[in-house]
């Protein structure tokens, strides 16, 4: 995809024409929404916050006349903007600026925690609101088991989905920062990556979060929940990059690590062990210890 990158880099236009077209592209194709942030995210990442903002702007003006002349509204170039432009735009300046991915992926999990509060303080009685929206896309005459499943699903929905969307938000940063370092620094993602790590404070403040989801506080415990959501989905990453080290330095590592990272696609559910991992890593740090003991 360095083609695309590199066409961006030409200038304004070809940025605004790829992150408003794709725009519109992923509204068939979720997906591609990650590559239309990562436009943004380039921009910001390479040529500054000014830059950035501006191709923003622009991009979701050209969004919102190609949805007025295609879908007849222009509403979604509006909420594509705030969702998904807005908040990598400003990750990318925390990245340009700060020079450290760690904390450019805490903010963002903290843009993500801040959503799930707001969303409890404009309505605490949002799961009765996920249950009603849910409960529309299963089919009449579903079986008991499926609402009694809503029933639960829709106290977590608020994280669930905020999780979601910083995971394309991030993905969207990390493909832009891939995209910069293909171009201009060959090598010089894969080692932020690798090094991705969190504050120690911001370590005790998650294990506090878990404690007070775990005790029953009734809706704090809920929102509790929702924040652990978002806390997993940050010490994943964590604990994706230091297994990736301990999987590179076997033996057979052009097997091992193609391996873990299909065994995290195919079964979402390994995700929790790796996100223990990086939970743990500020009293274990295993990434150190392996380096070390595979050193000569």
């Amino acid at each position: 995809m360095n083609w695309l990158a590199a066409y961006i880099m030409r200038g304004r236009t070809q940025a605004m024409i790829v992150a408003a077209t794709l725009a519109l592209v992923s509204l068939v194709m979720p997906p591609v929404s990650v590559v239309s942030s990562a436009t943004i995210a380039l921009v910001t990442l390479r040529r500054g916050a000014f830059e950035g903002l501006w191709v923003l702007a622009c991009s979701s003006i050209i969004s919102a006349l190609l949805g007025l002349v295609l879908l007849g509204n222009y509403q979604f170039a509006l909420a594509y903007a705030l969702v998904f432009w807005l908040p990598v735009w400003l990750i990318g300046i925390v990245l340009r600026e700060g020079r450290h991915l760690s904390l450019a992926v805490e903010i963002a999990v903290v843009l993500g925690i801040v959503a799930v509060i707001g969303v409890y303080l404009a309505n605490i009685e949002s799961a009765a609101m996920w249950q009603s929206l849910l409960t529309q896309l299963i089919p009449m005459g579903a079986p008991d088991e499926a609402q009694q499943q809503i029933a639960v699903l829709s106290h977590f929905m608020t994280g669930i989905a905020s999780a979601g969307t910083v995971s394309s938000l991030l993905f969207g940063l990390f493909l832009g920062r891939w995209w910069q370092a293909n171009l201009y620094n060959p090598g010089g993602f894969k080692q932020e990556f690798l090094s991705l790590t969190t504050h120690s404070a911001f370590t005790f403040a998650s294990i506090t979060v878990v404690a007070l989801a775990a005790i029953n506080f009734g809706i704090v415990s809920e929102i509790a929940w929702n924040v652990v959501i978002l806390l997993v989905l940050l010490y994943a990453m964590i604990g994706t990059s230091i297994m990736h080290i301990v999987f590179a330095g076997m033996k057979m590592s052009r097997y091992t690590v193609p391996m873990f990272y299909i065994t995290l696609f195919l079964i979402p559910h390994a995700l929790l062990p790796v996100a223990l991992v990086g939970l743990t890593d500020k009293w274990l740090n295993l990434r150190k210890k392996y380096l070390k003991s595979n050193t000569p």
